[in-house]
């Protein structure tokens, strides 16, 4: 009787509009995913120019798994998950009349 060893792998997430992934060098940000097709832009962190690129979700997904891309975290959910808090700001108080005058 041989000892195997049971690798489990997390599901990757499916592709979702305003999704952020990393890879080594590049980064890959969703912008619309359709039936078919996703609209996505594939550049380095830095890049002042991105192209707005257009492929299939078969082939988007196989190639971040290639690259070994991991799913950034929203930064919105990131902010929420903090525990910072943030003093409030009072009402401003209530203007008088700029007409109004003053005396007599």
């Amino acid at each position: 009787m041989a000892n195997s060893i049971v690798v489990t792998r997390v599901a990757r997430e499916p592709l979702a509009d305003g999704q952020v992934w990393r890879m080594a060098e590049l980064n890959l940000q969703v912008g619309m995913v359709g039936k078919l097709l996703v609209h996505y832009k594939l550049a380095k962190p830095n890049a002042v120019r991105i192209p707005n690129l257009v492929g299939s979700i078969a082939t988007v997904e196989k190639y971040l798994k290639k690259n070994k891309a991991v799913l950034e975290v929203p930064a919105v959910a990131a902010a929420n998950g903090s525990k910072s808090h943030k003093a409030k700001k009072a009402p401003a108080p209530a203007r008088t009349p700029a007409l109004a005058k003053k005396g007599k």
